[in-house]
């Protein structure tokens, strides 16, 4: 389970403003986000890294391209050749967000994966894609979207698709999805930076859904990734309701996302 919440192209200051959590077992090991490339001589991203499978499920490279994952939930188990963190890996050394389609769609010809939405954002593009053995690519308009594990709210319209197996679950899950983002609406005057802010709050409180406590499982961590003028990530090794969002250095030499 994980929740993204993403404002694309909402606010002047921000082409790409992304809070998300990140929804685990609580003994899988993993790494806080480091400057890496995929082959060590590549296109630089900056993400956490799965210490397990050694992909990562969100990250913003060098050209300002921002991707995320979340699990999606089928009636059947997938049978995935390979870790959806990987996808986001490869995606992450794309070009842009319009190469990054063209990536997922190449190793999809070539591999099947378990179900997953994989959000892809820069500043002149935004897609959300969502796998369950066949690929459907939605173009974000400018405006707020949440993605969970049943879908979410997406370009003002409701898209979910509970699995008949998780339905008491799986309701809860969407009802949490169309709280979040009736409460992100953006605001009269809003910047994106105080957006993020209201967003970070918003995943952090109880109230909404999005932060899980259990004994093996819950959430894991939070991320937030503004692009634009001086981007910043902000990123906690816990859940965000008692863990705080530490900035992370991103190069100088990063782009702005695209305004």
């Amino acid at each position: 389970m994980c929740t993204l919440t993403l404002a694309w192209r909402a606010f002047g200051d921000a082409p790409v403003a992304l809070a998300a959590t990140r929804d685990e077992a609580l003994d899988r090991p993993s790494e806080p986000p480091a400057l890496r490339t995929a082959d060590g001589d590549g296109v630089r991203y900056v993400a956490p890294r799965d210490a397990e499978a050694g992909g990562t499920w969100i990250g913003v490279s060098e050209s300002g391209l921002v991707v995320a994952v979340t699990n999606r939930w089928l009636d059947a188990d997938g049978e995935g050749e390979r870790s959806r963190g990987l996808l986001v890996r490869d995606c992450l050394t794309a070009a842009d967000a319009e190469d990054a389609v063209r990536t997922v769609e190449n190793e999809l010809d070539e591999r099947a994966y378990d179900g997953f939405n994989l959000v892809l954002a820069d500043g002149r593009a935004a897609f959300l894609l969502t796998y369950d053995g066949g690929l459907a690519v939605t173009r974000l308009d400018p405006g707020v979207h949440v993605v969970g594990n049943v879908g979410g709210v997406v370009n003002g319209a409701e898209r979910f698709a509970v699995p008949r197996r998780r339905r008491e679950f799986g309701e809860e899950r969407a009802d949490s999805a169309r709280r979040i983002a009736a409460a992100l609406v953006p605001e009269p005057g809003e910047s994106g930076s105080s957006w993020l802010d209201r967003a970070s709050g918003v995943l952090a409180d109880h109230e909404y859904g999005a932060c899980l406590h259990g004994d093996a499982f819950g959430t894991r961590s939070f991320t937030r990734i503004r692009t634009g003028s001086g981007p910043e990530m902000a990123y906690a090794d816990g859940p965000p309701c008692e863990t705080p969002a530490e900035p992370v250095r991103l190069p100088a030499d990063f782009a702005d996302g695209g305004t």
